[in-house]
């Protein structure tokens, strides 16, 4: 194990693995600015609970999570088993892209772009010309609405369906029938060369769907996304240079553009994506395990299916005692998101939101039961991590691991 060490002979816990699980839109009210966002009023978890008759969550309750807000159904408790609060994003913006890079250390200060009248006429043309054929939609719209429009039309001409939200993506959808995934790829590839400079969009994705007709066309789980590096160093590299392993699970090479990851599993949805933490927790390496559970966002959140989404909630929380009894005395977990997505509103985007933060360890000298307060910024998460397992010191964040573990004294 690492030892870390400070001034005046302090000994501090011995960690050398962190287990990050986002838990993708699961937010807990709204930031102060979320006016901008036109985000008032947002509060995932609550306006979920409280849509739906509460939310059935004991061993999150027990880890502190109903000490956040007064969340139907999950009660707070007195002395939690793990340490709480939550966190602010200070970047511009509400995407995953955005909020995941915050959390390892980039603050974004410019936003990446949107497109809320469909890209540019040059954009366009410019991808229509390099792939041969010509596009369907460039709209603002639902991936699930704009395959039952246009799926038929698409699949007649073999023409792709482009389309954005209002978040900052270029999604290319088509049936697998009649653009293969490998070609769909290949196309993304080229929007991702086209799409620099002032239309570096976070993410170019990829959205095969199947089916026969509009009441059956769906999407299959061969999505993937392109996106752009991170900007600057991240705790990933940081984490890498050291030559530790960083264990991506989910859509996080993706986001990342593989920087900073030397192992990746992609999954196809929450169950399988928990099924991946449990296993990477229970291998032998030290380092950081980096997963996103997306289904709260992709097949809820943004279908303003509250139901689902509580349904969702549930099923993470059934899952959260193999987790933790799976964890080793030299690990340290943080449960987090990465942005809000309330299923309530009439808004299909995502919220600007705090996101919950719960953090557990084993290790002898954890303290649990530990108010963590209102972190000023993602990017603490990234600062606990390069703290812990000692790596430098991040542009960004303040370590917070002070706060939940005892030192000793030689």
């Amino acid at each position: 194990m690492i030892e870390h060490t400070q001034e005046l002979k302090e000994v501090v816990f011995l960690i050398d693995r962190i287990i990050v699980v986002v838990l993708d839109s699961v937010g807990i009210g709204a930031l102060p600015d979320a006016n901008k966002f036109n985000d008032e009023g947002s509060n995932t978890l609550v306006n979920t609970a409280k849509a739906t008759g509460g939310l059935n969550l004991p061993n999150l309750a027990k880890m502190g999570l109903g000490n956040l807000d007064s969340i139907p159904g999950v009660l707070p408790e007195k002395n939690p088993i793990a340490c709480y609060g939550k966190m602010s994003e200070v970047s511009n913006g509400k995407d995953t892209t955005t909020g995941h890079w915050e959390m390892a250390g980039i603050i974004l200060r410019n936003p990446f772009p949107t497109y809320p009248n469909g890209f540019p006429e040059e954009v366009i043309r410019h991808f229509e010309q390099s792939i041969g054929r010509k596009v369907l939609g460039n709209v603002v719209a639902s991936g699930t609405e704009i395959i039952k429009k246009l799926g038929i039309e698409h699949m007649n001409t073999g023409n792709p369906i482009v389309y954005t939200s209002a978040d900052s993506v270029f999604q290319i959808a088509a049936h697998e029938d009649v653009i293969s995934v490998d070609e769909l790829y290949r196309m993304c590839t080229v929007a991702r060369r086209i799409l620099t400079g002032k239309h570096s969009v976070a993410r170019v994705i990829a959205r095969p769907f199947i089916g026969t007709s509009p009441d059956n066309f769906t999407r299959t789980d061969k999505r993937k996304d392109f996106s752009i590096s991170p900007p600057d160093i991240t705790v990933l590299d940081m984490a890498i240079e050291k030559n530790f392993v960083v264990y991506a699970i989910g859509k996080i090479q993706d986001i990342f553009n593989g920087k900073g990851i030397s192992k990746s599993v992609h999954t196809s949805g929450n169950a399988e994506g928990i099924k991946e933490i449990i296993n990477a927790i229970k291998l032998d390496f030290k380092g950081i395990i980096f997963a996103n559970l997306g289904d709260f966002d992709t097949l809820y959140g943004h279908r303003n299916n509250p139901i689902g989404y509580k349904r969702a909630l549930e099923e993470f929380d059934k899952s959260v005692p193999e987790i933790m009894n799976t964890l080793k005395d030299s690990d340290f977990l943080i449960i987090t998101a990465d942005h809000g997505c309330d299923p309530t509103t009439p808004s299909t985007d995502h919220s600007r939101e705090y996101t919950p933060l719960l953090v557990y360890s084993k290790n002898p000298s954890f303290i649990p039961a530990k108010s963590l307060g209102v972190r000023e910024t993602f990017a603490d998460v990234g600062a606990t991590i390069a703290k812990l397992l000692n790596l430098g010191t991040l542009k960004n964040g303040s370590d917070f691991s002070h706060i939940c573990f005892k030192t000793q004294r030689r």
